[in-house]
């Protein structure tokens, strides 16, 4: 599945400001249809606006897990006030992936 325009958004901001060993993001949204906050950017049922991201970066290392997620919220802060109503988010070292 191609990724929308949400999706490319946080994409590009995590990439950028973590530089990740792996990253995957999940649009999890049509699991959630018919929801009153359905719809992400383009407000089109079943679009971006539920994601599961899984992200490992050395920037974690040293960090708490709610110090890693709240990096990924403050990075993605534009993205969580409007489009995207949920984010699951794992965030582990590259130690801890292994």
């Amino acid at each position: 599945m191609t990724d929308g325009p949400v999706a490319r958004i946080i994409r590009q901001k995590l990439e950028s400001a973590l530089s990740p060993q792996r990253l995957e993001l999940e649009d999890d949204s049509a699991r959630h249809a018919g929801h009153h906050h359905e719809g992400g950017m383009d407000a089109q049922p079943g679009g971006e606006s539920h994601f599961n991201l899984v992200i490992v970066s050395e920037a974690f290392e040293g960090q708490s897990r709610v110090a890693r997620q709240r990096m990924v919220q403050k990075l993605l802060a534009e993205e969580l006030a409007g489009p995207v109503h949920a984010l699951s988010i794992s965030a582990r070292t590259p130690a801890e992936e292994k």
